[in-house]
């Protein structure tokens, strides 16, 4: 199973965040989408970072809520690890869980085409065992 599996289920739209834009308004753009994660971008295609939600609580805690007033590029994560459509599941299971990460751009030819989330992963993983159960049941009951 690979990325594009995820991206053809989910679907591709991402949600970003502009890098002039305060930390506020980057808190309201996730809360009004219900996502984890915004990509930071000028143009919605080139990543610079991104931003989640354990970045703005890290910021609060050590800065107090002035941090809201912020740029996002001040806080943005610059070395964004990114996935391509071909990458497997289990290779993103590895990225995220050695990266300490929940969330995956995926590009194309360098640009920004999808995000996964470690839900997505999770979601598609617990699929993959489902349906290897399933064939294991069919083929021990006909066996």
């Amino acid at each position: 199973m690979n990325v594009d599996a995820i991206l053809r289920t989910k679907g591709a739209g991402v949600k970003t965040a502009r890098p002039d834009w305060t930390v506020l308004q980057a808190v309201e753009k996730l809360t009004e989408h219900g996502v984890g994660a915004l990509v930071v971008s000028a143009d919605e295609q080139r990543i610079v970072g991104i931003i989640s939600e354990r970045d703005v609580m890290r910021q609060i805690a050590s800065g107090g809520p002035s941090s809201l007033e912020r740029s996002v590029e001040e806080v943005m994560v610059r070395n964004v690890i990114t996935c391509t459509r071909d990458d497997t599941v289990n290779h993103l299971m590895t990225l995220m869980t050695e990266g300490r990460f929940r969330h995956v751009p995926v590009v194309d030819d360098g640009l920004l085409v999808g995000l996964v989330s470690i839900g997505d992963v999770v979601k598609r993983r617990i699929e993959e065992t489902e349906h290897e159960a399933e064939a294991l049941r069919q083929y021990i009951s006909t066996g």
